[in-house]
């Protein structure tokens, strides 16, 4: 299948929206391990006077965690999907939290400007045509040495963790989908994750522009091998390495 990029996936995002809450709430540990990615930016709690960007918010879980984690800090949540961004937006969240309609390769024109402290991305990579310039972006809007976490369905590389990507995208994930009439999003899901990079391959990706002390985390359960944290700081050398 081809998958679906820019306007046709926010378009898919929008339907999705209203039915999306309810399918992650059935994915065990799904907003357990956001929170644990969360934490993994490794910022002091409770955050305050920090600026934070989750960039890709989707419906507010990413901003949730991140909410758990740096209450204190001022967060900017970004999705280029209007319907995820309005049922994100609806939630209560104090004043310190605010919400962009924007995709993550045109952040300036909808006035996202750094410099921030960290940013977190949820699910996001895989979806972007080109991960590189949405890196390039964000190594940009970094403060010196601020640091990212990215949370993100990078596959180990071992056949046995895409079977059970597979398995569990197939027997649960697509039937549910289908029947609430967004089967063509979850089958890019699918796609996306077995064709984007494994998690080794992503690490050199954020490597390659401009992160150093770069780490990937694994995560429990049944994800084991399939999702990952990928943390990383911002480098004191601007200069990426060729690819």
């Amino acid at each position: 299948m081809t998958l679906l990029r820019d306007a046709d996936l926010a378009t898919a995002f929008d339907h999705a929206a209203q039915s999306y809450d309810t399918l992650v709430a059935a994915n065990p540990g799904y907003h357990a391990h956001l929170r644990r990615s969360a934490r993994r930016l490794g910022l002091p709690r409770p955050g305050t006077g920090l600026r934070v960007l989750d960039l890709g918010c989707g419906t507010g879980a990413s901003t949730a965690a991140l909410r758990a984690a740096l209450p204190g800090a001022d967060i900017t949540a970004v999705d280029a999907s209007a319907g995820m961004l309005e049922r994100a937006a609806a939630k209560p969240w104090p004043t310190n939290v605010r919400f962009v309609c924007a995709p993550a390769e045109r952040l300036a024109e909808a006035g996202v400007e750094g410099p921030f402290d960290a940013v977190f991305a949820a699910y996001l990579f895989r979806n972007v045509s080109d991960p590189d310039a949405v890196l390039s972006t964000v190594h940009d809007l970094l403060a010196p040495h601020g640091r990212l976490a990215v949370h993100e369905y990078t596959l180990s590389g071992r056949p046995a963790h895409r079977a059970v990507w597979t398995a569990v995208c197939r027997g649960l994930v697509l039937p549910v989908a289908t029947a609430l009439g967004d089967g063509e999003l979850y089958r890019h899901l699918w796609r996306s994750v077995v064709d984007f990079d494994t998690v080794d391959a992503f690490a050199d990706r954020l490597r390659a522009n401009g992160f150093d002390q770069v780490r990937a985390l694994p995560l429990p359960g049944w994800q084991t091998g399939i999702t990952h944290t990928v943390v990383g700081r911002r480098a004191d050398a601007t200069a990426r390495v060729a690819r």
